[in-house]
Order: C-alpha cells, then structure tokens, then sequence
C-alpha cells in the first residue's frame, strides 16, 4: 500500500546560531544569554533530546510538540503559506 502524507500547516523558526531568544521564545522556553554565537542547541523533544544544528528548522508539531529538521528536508516537505 502507498501512503499519502496529510497536507498540515506548522510553525518553524530556523536557527542562524544568532538567534537564540528567537527560537526558545518560540518553545516557550527560558534561555540564559550567551557572550558568543552558538552553532548547536539542544531541543527537548517527545523522544527525549535532540540536537539542531545551524540552519535546522525547530517545527512546532501539530501536538504542540517540537522538532528539529534538516533544511534539505524541511525544503522537500514543506511549502510557505500566506
């Protein structure tokens, strides 16, 4: 059997590694400011803790949960909306 996957909207923010209160204002987190740039976060998922890396998307899910995607992936599966 084929599958379709079910056209959904989420909310995303990409990490630049220089927006840091952006994306955990985006979870609702709290985040201690940083004197440097950063080029990982860590992202609590419902799997446990998942790493992102600079340029990953942060995808609020359709739960209300959170997740790291690659941008070759996040480009592939989703699409801008108005």
């Amino acid at each position: 059997m084929k599958f379709r996957k079910k056209p959904v909207e989420v909310e995303a923010v990409q990490w630049t590694g220089a927006n840091c209160f952006e994306v955990f204002a985006f979870m609702g987190l709290a985040h201690e400011p940083h004197d440097d740039e950063i080029d990982e976060i860590v992202i609590p998922t419902l799997e446990g803790d998942m790493t992102a890396n600079l340029d990953d998307w942060i995808i609020r899910g359709v739960a209300g949960e959170f997740y790291p995607c690659k941008p070759e992936i996040f480009d592939a599966t989703y699409e801008a909306v108005d």
